[in-house]
Parts: C-alpha cells; sequence; structure tokens
C-alpha cells in the first residue's frame, strides 16, 4: 500500500539560505509574519530544512540550505486529543495536558503522556524518549515539561525548586471563599491507603505552602489561582478542602459538588529558566472556557 506523503509540495513555501544563521533568527528575517506567528509555525512542526522536519529555534542553517515553510494552519505531524505541544526544542517539551491521561505509564494500558511524545518522537524520526521530570494527576489539565534526553532530566530534577520561578494553578472550588488571598501551610503525610491528609504540626510528613488568590466567585462557586511554594503530591486538593471549599469534582477529598463533570483543576502558568541555555521561559495557558461560563 503506498502512503500518502502528508508533506505535499503544494503546501509549503521554498526558501534558499545565503548565509549561515539561527533557524527563528533566519524565519524572522525572511518571512513577512509575525513573530508569534513564525514561533508557531517553527514549534507546530510546520518547518523543514532539506526535507526534515525540524522544531529546534536554535538549529544552525548552512548556505544552500533548503527551506520550507508550511502554508498549512494544521499540524501534519502531531495529532492529539489528549496533549497539545507548546513548545519544544532539542533538550525538552512543554505540553498541554488535557484531562483523563497520565502523566505516565502505571503498569496498565491507559493512555499516558510520555507514550504519546515517544511515538511522535519515533514518527519525527528523532532519536529521543520522553523522560518524566514532574506529575499532574489523570484528572489535572495544564502545562507540564518533559526532558528529552537523562542529562536534561537530571539538570531539571536535581535543581527543580530554583529552575522553576512560578507554577499556578486555577480551580473552580465549592462555595462563596470568604478571604480575597492568603496563604495556607501545614504539614502533609499519606495514610496506608495513600490518602493524604493535613496536620498543623510536624507529622512526619511533608511541609506545604500554597498561596491562594481568587479571581471570581459566586455565592454556589468560587474562581481561585493557587500559587505552589512546594510541590506536594494532592498539595492543591487537599488544602482547598482544609479550607472549607475543596475543588469542585474531586471525588478523594471533594463534597460532591460536580458542576463540570470533571476535576476543576488547570495548571495554567509554568515559568522555568532552561536547564541547558538557562533562558527564561514563560508558559501560560487561558483559563479553561467551562471553568469561565460558571461566573457568567
Amino acid at each position: 500500500m503506498i502512503r500518502k506523503n502528508p508533506y505535499k509540495e503544494e503546501k509549503y513555501k521554498h526558501y534558499r539560505v545565503a548565509e549561515p544563521a539561527p533557524l527563528l533568527e533566519w524565519l524572522l528575517a525572511n518571512l513577512k509574519e509575525s513573530k508569534s506567528k513564525v514561533k508557531a509555525t517553527l514549534q507546530n512542526q510546520g518547518i523543514k530544512v532539506n526535507s526534515k522536519c525540524v522544531t529546534q529555534f536554535d538549529y544552525q542553517l548552512k548556505a544552500g540550505d533548503k527551506v520550507s515553510v508550511s502554508k498549512s494552519k494544521k499540524n501534519d505531524q502531531f495529532h492529539s486529543r489528549y496533549v497539545k505541544i507548546v513548545y519544544e526544542d532539542r533538550f525538552l517539551v512543554v505540553v498541554e495536558k488535557n484531562v483523563g491521561i497520565l502523566s505516565m505509564a502505571a503498569g496498565h494500558t491507559s493512555p499516558n503522556v510520555k507514550k504519546v511524545l515517544d511515538d511522535y518522537f519515533h514518527k519525527t524520526r528523532q532519536k529521543c524518549t520522553a523522560h518524566v521530570v514532574h506529575r499532574l494527576d489523570r484528572d489535572t489539565s495544564g502545562l507540564m515539561i518533559y526532558a528529552k534526553d537523562m542529562q536534561t532530566e537530571q539538570l531539571l530534577e536535581r535543581d527543580w525548586h530554583n529552575i522553576v520561578y512560578d507554577r499556578r494553578y486555577v480551580a473552580v472550588v465549592s462555595g462563596e471563599m470568604e478571604d480575597d488571598e492568603g496563604t495556607i501551610a501545614n504539614w502533609l503525610k499519606d495514610n496506608k491507603s495513600y490518602v493524604t491528609y493535613s496536620s498543623p504540626v510536624d507529622n512526619g510528613g511533608r511541609y506545604a505552602v500554597t498561596h491562594f488568590r481568587v479571581l471570581d466567585r459566586t455565592v454556589s462557586h468560587s474562581l481561585v489561582e493557587y500559587r505552589l511554594e512546594t510541590g506536594r503530591k494532592n498539595q492543591i486538593r487537599v488544602h482547598s478542602a482544609d479550607m472549607g471549599h475543596p475543588v469542585c469534582g474531586d471525588i478523594k477529598y471533594g463534597n460532591g459538588d460536580d458542576p463540570l463533570h470533571r476535576l476543576c483543576l488547570h495548571a495554567y502558568v509554568l515559568c522555568f529558566y532552561h536547564p541547558v541555555t538557562h533562558q527564561r521561559m514563560e508558559f501560560e495557558t487561558p483559563v479553561p472556557t467551562n471553568f469561565r461560563h460558571l461566573f457568567k
């Protein structure tokens, strides 16, 4: 069976490189497009160099290279109902994860982000695999980083607290929050049933600090931004429940309030220093539309 080549020639505009330059720099100088559009085309696998898909912004072009720029707005290489690639370079990839998918395999055949990325790397002939650096629960959506090699993974894990300088979530919680902002801090520990519980005094668990700010409220629900100072298991969910306003749709720590038939927790801001280039990397996704609809 002959497989159709997804890169039909008429879908691409072709250019010749006159003198050496990093790919993104060359694209910005030669395409009549905005910086954000050029970066989006690059991140969404819309650029080929000498017929091979390239997403590295710092890929070094040589004189005589053929650069092909996709005219299509559709992503030819990456399709997943669960995962969207937000940024990619040769060391790491930032994705937005949907609800209903695990961060990594857990001994069964449920879909997981690592496998989706590994399949994509294989399809695009990248000699790498996705290395898990941090996790989101299956039913939490939002931004995540995966390393593309062991060295980058170790750099991120070894110095995670200093590398990641802003990590924020947004949640719909049950009831009308009394305070506009504040901080909750206590010790979190798992019991034998893997349920995390909190204690105001050291219970042998791990100290956890969460800052919160109310973005919107009704008598029934509040839209709350959480900024993590520590990243403990189930931290936001337990701290929300501690305040008497559990995250909606939380079957483990909630009160049965489930207006959207999902866990209403989304990792929407992720800012870090690139572990290799040390550049500031800042990503933000919109607050999920269905969260917003509850406050119209």
